[in-house]
């Protein structure tokens, strides 16, 4: 069987040595394998690269596994069991378009919405209680739920919300089971799979459009039935569907970002995708390999577009701090980028500029760290793939965020030229948060919100798409 311990045991690594390259607790690490905590994406993934396997087997070996534990363990303990909800403290604008958020997370999707003027979150619901009050705290006009969608009423929205004009959602990549036929749905069957809740709820609402973000991977879980199954699904509720894989780098984002979009509409018009605004350098390699058909390319002809926006053109007017050390004030002695600009806004106290206190040892590995691990002395480091260990470059937009984005030994995120990882504020600019949104909870909590996000950026791309359409 394919379960993390199985691989790490077979392959001799210590538990201790596997958590040091996640970047989490040997605790948190035994309870992942023991079943009592669900891993994340990000986790799968990492420890599928480091143990030569697929996440997706991954995953689906400890979803049986959790399915099997006694009751008490598994899915129901790996979650906070606090569920409540949080009133909105904004009147609703009529004149503006409703959303209901699904999964909503720490609300960067819907903040790209909301950015145009012309949409407003009225409802969003959201499975961890951290997310909720991030989100809350950012969207006042929105009735929030803490809730899992798969225990959820959805009628309870209804009484305290307009009708939807959009909902949108990102389903966690747990939901990569099997899809059934919607006739074999219920709202509330605890068997359904999260990319199922989301099409109940849609059906449940029947909003005009609906968007579904999700990683590239889902293109090809199962040889690609899982997708295709979920196609299906969406024309068995009455919705024409179209699909992209958006570069978050090609909108303005300083990363590297790809998101499968998923576009529905109850009419059958078809959706008319937003056209890139930056150029990415051309041996910068898509996820998606060769699936041409499926990218949205840059334009043969017409007017050049600007280069996409690098790291060093996002964070260089924040100061300068050592390993452990944090800082309130913005440098003040640089002309500001436009992207510096925006993200600054009229803040004039710079939040969440602390960074990782590192090891000895650490900050030896950091102080010789290149582009890659394999620039590194020989011995140095005793395991870790190519892309940890490593340094951000600074003259192009980043790679890929991830929950561990703190942690050098789980991926490249060292500063391009400081002594030290990414601060919890670089993270945010990187993912096109501007300095002005709250996050709420610890500062381990806000790492791995702003890690998950989905860049704001992106979904103001897709928003103003849509209100050519609406």
């Amino acid at each position: 069987m394919t379960d993390i311990r199985s691989l790490r045991l077979s392959k001799k690594v210590s538990q201790r040595n596997l958590a040091e390259k996640l970047g989490i607790s040997v605790l948190e690490l035994s309870k992942i394998e023991r079943c009592l905590v669900s891993p994340s994406v990000t986790i799968l993934e990492t420890v599928a690269h480091l143990l030569g396997t697929n996440s997706v087997d991954l995953y689906e070996t400890h979803h049986h596994l959790a399915a099997q534990t006694r009751s008490g363990e598994g899915y129901t303990t790996a979650v906070s069991k606090e569920r409540f909800s949080l009133p909105r403290r904004v009147q609703i604008t009529e004149e503006k378009y409703s959303i209901l958020d699904l999964f909503c997370g720490t609300g960067g999707f819907s903040h790209g919405f909301e950015q145009t003027g012309q949409f407003q979150v009225t409802a969003a619901l959201d499975l961890l209680p951290d997310r909720v009050r991030t989100f809350s705290e950012n969207h006042p006009a929105a009735e929030m739920f803490c809730a899992d969608i798969q225990k959820f009423a959805l009628n309870l929205i209804e009484p305290i919300t307009p009708q939807p004009h959009i909902v949108i959602g990102g389903p966690p990549c747990q939901g990569f089971s099997s899809i059934r036929p919607f006739r074999t749905l219920t709202e509330r069957d605890a068997r359904n799979n999260l990319l199922e809740s989301f099409a109940v709820a849609v059906d449940h609402f029947r909003p005009e459009w609906f968007v579904l973000e999700n990683v590239v991977g889902l293109l090809t879980h199962q040889q690609g039935e899982t997708f295709q199954a979920l196609l299906h699904l969406f024309e068995q509720i009455g919705y024409g569907v179209d699909w992209k894989i958006l570069n978050a780098a090609c909108y303005g984002l300083p990363q590297r970002r790809e998101r499968l979009i998923l576009v529905g509409n109850r009419q059958g018009k078809k959706f008319v995708w937003p056209e890139p605004t930056h150029m990415l350098p051309s041996h910068l390699r898509s996820m998606a390999g060769k699936k041409h058909d499926s990218l949205m390319n840059m334009p043969l002809f017409g007017t050049p577009l600007p280069s996409a926006i690098t790291v060093m053109e996002a964070i260089h007017d924040l100061p300068e701090i050592a390993a452990g050390e944090h800082k309130i004030n913005y440098r003040d002695d640089i002309e500001l980028t436009d992207y510096e600009l925006m993200m600054r806004g009229h803040e004039t106290e710079l939040t969440l500029h602390e960074a990782t206190a590192h090891s000895p040892h650490m900050l030896e590995i950091i102080k010789q760290a290149g582009n890659s691990r394999n620039e590194l002395p020989i011995g140095l480091t005793t395991s870790g793939f190519s892309s940890s260990y490593s340094r951000l470059e600074p003259d192009i937009p980043s790679v890929t965020l991830t929950v561990n984005f703190v942690h050098p030994a789980s991926n490249k995120c060292i500063h391009p030229y400081q002594h030290r990882a990414l601060t919890p504020r670089e993270g945010a600019r990187l993912q096109g948060f501007e300095d002005a949104y709250r996050f709420m909870g610890t500062r381990t909590q806000i790492v791995k919100q702003i890690g998950n996000a989905v860049p704001p950026i992106l979904g103001r791309a897709i928003s103003e798409a849509l209100l050519k359409q609406l």
